[in-house]
């Protein structure tokens, strides 16, 4: 018989850390929580100081019944749940309903599942920290005060099912906000003037740069004009030459945020997705006769801390692999986010020895791409920076200056194993290596290039982008964000085209009235203190109770008043322009959790419903009689097929276009590729130039 009793959140966890244990420990895992407030009702009394009120969740029972049997057995309880506010809250949870003290060293945590880290956690135990505690309840009453207050009154004004959140509410609200940006933006007209040139036979490029040694503003063609007539035949004398040697820093390991942002650019991963398969590299994967092992440390932070024994472990691979001159020196200072809790490490490998090479039979390819993704990023930030070689030129021809950059890099450092990407093309245009030239050198014009251009309006939030902007807004913690994302579009708030979020207009309707009423919810400000004041909990600095009464009561007031004055709002079924198949009546489109649909007008006595059919012009290359249609599979991931299948079951996970090849006569397809899409033959070898 086990003499200790551990409880984790899941099986996959307990799995891995019964090996380490040995034979006096059993664990078990609760499934996450074990309580919650009910979902039937608010289950915050307002009037006994907020206090909630908690049940066991349905359908966990039978686990803690099995928890409760195991507990009278043991002599000790360890509750080993994550290392965060959400982990200590379950922990308490748990301890409430297995009689465990709380101020007794029942709790341990640790940040990552390996042996020497479990066996040190339980050297270590502590009581249940309950500011950690307090923080999470506060958050959980704040949220239920907010969505259980807002919803019916949402339901009863403008459509059942509706909700509102602190978090979801604002990102919804910054989505809108940029749409509108994006609808009253005003191109502004401006040029730019590229020449090519040659000395001898090497050509580089340069643009205008001055004229009579003032900066110009090319906004239209008279400006171009102006500076062409300055110029007095082809020939440019190199009038200055400037070298310099400038250092790139690596970026810091991942947080949360950056690694969802990254996995977001680099593995076109879904916020969601990231979290999901994170959460499996961090409890354990089975490695051969090595066992179960965890790959990652904990995956819920906002610090880019590194603990001192990872920090020699990588000094040693870096050493061994590329050399002492590669790493880090160590005046490189680390800088903490204002917003950081700093509550544990960065995210990173267990331990650096692990090469994402001897993991491809144990991983799946999603799996080994992202911890690819982490180890590599980890070794980078601690290796030495970058040395690039630049060179900046002036070329001279009368009162005309053109100026010509370029780069190559010296010694590549942590660029070796990994460079971070970036959400703006701009940077990453890679630099360009110049000719050796020096002053007096005369080079010679092929082509002089103006080019008219329009100001773009900023870009829609991609995932990336969003969770970016909500971290540096101080809106939400690390845990919220994808939650957060998943929840704005499964209510139909918000919808992804082309993996950037547009408002749908059910959005638009409920933030106006939320606006309207409870400005504060919406408020950036607000909610960023308010974070602030769950932080200031969990630190100890003031009681929870005082946070959720000095907001209740401003927002009981304005819910009094949206009873009385918000209208009631009718959201008309939009006509499809076609007739139910089956009945007759007039179809009308509809939102659902997966986007607009068709259904008819005549429900609930009519059920009929369709998707939505988006032709594109150009007819099945394999029947020769059907239409082909944009289609998408379960995954939301769009293809195309033939408007005749089953008949008919051409399919194309690429774009085909109204026009044939060239060269065979057979169907030229859009190639998405990382940076803009390229047309070719799918028979042949005939391919167009990439478009941006």
């Amino acid at each position: 018989m086990a003499d200790f009793l551990v409880i984790v959140e899941s099986p996959a966890k307990a799995k891995t850390i019964e090996k380490y244990l040995g034979k006096k420990y059993k664990v078990k895992a609760s499934m996450g929580h074990i309580r919650d407030l009910p979902k039937s009702q608010m289950g915050v009394d307002v009037e006994k100081h907020f206090e909630p009120k908690y049940i066991t969740i349905r359908g966990k029972g039978p686990i803690l019944k099995d928890l409760k049997t195991a507990a009278k057995k043991a002599k000790k309880i360890y509750l080993a749940a994550d290392p965060d506010r959400e982990g200590e809250a379950i922990a308490w949870h748990l301890a409430n309903s297995l009689n465990v003290d709380v101020d007794s060293d029942c709790r341990v945590v640790f940040n990552e599942i390996t042996k020497d880290a479990i066996k040190d956690s339980f050297k270590n135990p502590r009581p249940i920290n309950m500011n950690l505690v307090d923080a999470q309840q506060a958050r959980r009453v704040l949220d239920r005060l907010v969505g259980y207050n807002i919803s019916p009154l949402l339901w009863k004004k403008i459509k059942k099912g509706l909700s509102a959140g602190r978090v979801q509410s604002v990102a919804v609200r910054l989505i809108i906000d940029r749409e509108r940006e994006i609808e009253n933006f005003v191109p502004e007209e401006y040029w730019t003037i590229i020449g090519e040139f040659l000395r001898g036979m090497e050509g580089f490029e340069a643009s205008f740069f001055e004229l009579d040694q003032k900066k110009v503003a090319l906004s239209k063609k008279e400006d171009v004009d102006d500076v062409l007539k300055k110029l007095d035949g082809n020939s440019f004398v190199v009038e200055t030459v400037s070298k310099k040697e400038r250092r790139r820093n690596p970026a810091l390991p991942f947080t949360t945020s950056s690694l969802q942002q990254e996995a977001a650019r680099k593995l076109n991963f879904r916020a969601k997705k990231t979290m999901m398969l994170a959460q499996q590299l961090y409890e354990g994967i089975e490695l051969g006769k090595e066992g179960t092992v965890g790959l990652i440390t904990y995956m819920r932070t906002d610090s880019t801390r590194i603990s001192d024994v990872a920090k020699e472990e990588a000094a040693d691979y870096i050493r061994s692999t590329y050399g002492a001159e590669y790493l880090q020196s160590n005046d490189r200072k680390e800088k903490k986010s204002a917003n950081a809790q700093d509550a544990h490490e960065a995210i990173r490998p267990t331990s650096t020895m692990r090469e994402p090479s001897s993991l491809k039979e144990f991983l799946s390819r999603d799996q080994l791409r992202l911890y690819k993704l982490i180890w590599e990023r980890f070794v980078a930030s601690q290796m030495a920076a970058a040395v690039m070689d630049t060179m900046t030129v002036d070329l001279k021809n009368g009162p005309v200056i053109f100026r010509a950059n370029g780069s190559k890099v010296k010694f590549s450092g942590f660029m070796k194993v990994y460079v971070e990407g970036t959400d703006d093309p701009v940077e990453e245009k890679k630099d360009r290596q110049l000719p050796d030239l020096v002053v007096g050198d005369k080079v010679i014009t092929k082509q002089i290039d103006p080019k008219q251009h329009f100001t773009q309006p900023p870009p829609r939030y991609t995932e990336a982008r969003l969770v970016k902007t909500l971290e540096e807004l101080g809106i939400g913690r690390p845990s919220t964000f994808a939650p957060t994302l998943d929840t704005i579009q499964k209510r139909g708030y918000v919808a992804l085209e082309n993996k950037r979020f547009i408002p749908t207009e059910l959005g638009e309707i409920v933030t106006e009235g939320i606006r309207e009423f409870f400005p504060e919810i919406l408020d950036v400000e607000f909610t960023a203190k308010m974070e602030e004041g769950l932080d200031h909990v969990e630190e100890g600095q003031i009681n929870w109770i005082e946070i959720i009464d000095e907001f209740y009561q401003g927002f009981e007031k304005r819910l009094e008043k949206a009873e009385k004055e918000m209208q009631h709002i009718e959201i008309k079924d939009e006509p499809a322009g076609e007739d139910c198949e089956q009945c007759g009546s007039p179809m009308v489109f509809k939102m659902g959790r997966y986007g607009k649909f068709m259904a008819c007008s005549n429900f609930p006595d009519c059920r009929n419903t369709k998707a939505i059919v988006k032709e594109i012009g150009v007819k099945c290359p394999k029947c020769q009689e059907g239409n082909l249609i944009e289609r998408k599979s379960k995954k939301r991931r769009i293809f195309y097929g033939c408007d005749r299948y089953p008949e008919c079951d051409f399919l194309s996970w690429d774009k085909p276009l109204p026009r044939n090849c060239p060269k065979c006569e057979a169907i030229l397809v859009e190639k998405k590729l990382k940076k803009g899409v390229q047309v070719q033959c799918v028979e042949c070898d005939y391919k167009e130039e990439p478009q941006s």
